[in-house]
């Protein structure tokens, strides 16, 4: 039996990426993956793959012009944040469903999205896009510390920083404006943005076609970092908040074009109210597709692949109630000896998935973002505030065992 084909161009090597696959199959389609290096996915889901220049937007519009014989492309899409442009290209190429490239190349560079939205009327940080770290230093004093120093590209806390005073921004962004590919190894833009820090707690709106399919709450690391250690969906807020923080992610989706599929929107809920802090033009990493299907039944990852083929919406909520996940987070980088606990977390009553992501022997290197989570433990309830202290409760009896590494003084 021949089936459609939906390709993914590169997908997350972590988390959800890897349910897309089955979704698709889900949806009756072939998934097929074109990946430049198709070693660096422990797991596709069962996706054929096939090795393609995924840098080279012609390349990937000649591999989707290719299928098996019998079969019809009928979407092309990405899990990945690098790759969101070039998915959308070659969507265009073959006249099948997508967002505009140039709207998704401009939600991309932080420092334009921010101008966009800004002047659609949705309240940003006060920001400054600096070159050099002298332009840097003359945005953070104009701006007031302490200032966020972050990339203008780029995804999962990578390269983002409270700075407290100018010997702190100066050094921050020196190292930023010296990198010269990102973790892909492609070339990022030597720009960075200097943002006023907004205090308050953290949340994101769940995006899909245009309209908030539901709030998380974020719980993030201690300064000045902004690992985020867990998630609790549906977050527990006002009908007044939730309005707002609704109103101003579906207001920051329409002014930047994306009204195809998923969004991410993260916001603070300032004093003022929301202030948006980022948009994302794909689904949210962390776990947190799986947590609103948890809650409520419904599935994102399949709305999205659904979106991109050009098929009816299968989304549809089910249930009424919670879900939370916390990670394990290394205080500090070393050689992983091993981790323990994780029976005795499973055994926590609404616990319904622990997981590890490395193994005894690995080099951890607490760097400050996404890539210093090594495990999560993820748990259903009642209401997010029942599975938020059962993912706690678990997390707790996961214990992670570290040779440090000796500092060798001169």
């Amino acid at each position: 039996m021949t089936r459609d084909v939906f390709v993914l161009v590169e997908s997350n090597t972590t988390g959800t990426g890897r349910l897309f696959p089955a979704a698709a199959r889900a949806l009756g389609l072939h998934p097929v993956l074109l990946a430049a290096d198709p070693s660096r996915y422990a797991s596709v889901g069962g996706a054929e793959v096939v090795r393609t220049d995924t840098d080279s937007v012609p390349a990937v519009i000649d591999a989707c012009r290719r299928p098996a014989v019998g079969r019809r492309v009928v979407g092309v899409a990405t899990s990945s944040d690098y790759y969101v442009e070039t998915a959308a290209a070659a969507a265009v190429a073959l006249g099948l469903p997508a967002n505009s490239p140039a709207d998704l190349a401009a939600v991309r560079d932080k420092g334009t999205q921010r101008a966009r939205l800004a002047a659609a009327g949705v309240r940003v940080p006060r920001f400054t896009v600096a070159g050099s770290v002298e332009e840097v230093l003359a945005a953070a004093a104009r701006t007031g510390y302490p200032v966020v120093v972050k990339p203008v590209t780029g995804s999962g806390s990578l390269g983002v920083r409270l700075c407290a005073d100018p010997r702190q921004a100066a050094g921050h962004a020196r190292a930023l404006l010296s990198r010269e590919s990102d973790e892909r190894g492609r070339p990022v833009p030597r720009r960075v943005t200097v943002e006023e820090f907004v205090s308050g707690p953290e949340y994101s709106a769940e995006v899909l076609d245009g309209t908030v399919a539901g709030i998380t709450a974020k719980h993030l690391g201690a300064p000045p970092l902004f690992v985020e250690t867990g998630h609790d969906f549906p977050a527990a807020l006002a009908p007044a908040a939730r309005e707002a923080i609704t109103e101003a992610a579906e207001a920051a989706v329409r002014a930047l074009g994306i009204a195809l599929g998923p969004a991410h929107v993260e916001l603070r809920l300032g004093p003022a109210g929301p202030v948006l802090i980022e948009v994302n033009p794909r689904l949210a990493g962390g776990w947190i597709p799986r947590l609103v299907r948890e809650a409520t039944g419904a599935d994102l990852i399949l709305g999205t692949v659904a979106a991109f083929a050009g098929l009816p919406s299968p989304v549809a909520v089910t249930a009424a109630g919670g879900a939370a996940i916390r990670f394990v987070v290394p205080a500090e980088s070393g050689r992983l000896r091993g981790i323990d606990g994780v029976a005795q977390a499973c055994a926590v009553p609404g616990v319904v998935d622990v997981e590890t992501y490395r193994e005894p022997g690995a080099e951890i290197t607490v760097g400050g973002d996404f890539r210093d989570r090594i495990g999560h433990v993820l748990a259903r309830g009642a209401t997010a505030a029942e599975a938020a202290a059962a993912a706690e409760e678990g997390v707790g009896r996961v214990t992670v065992s570290l040779a440090v590494r000796q500092e060798v003084r001169a």
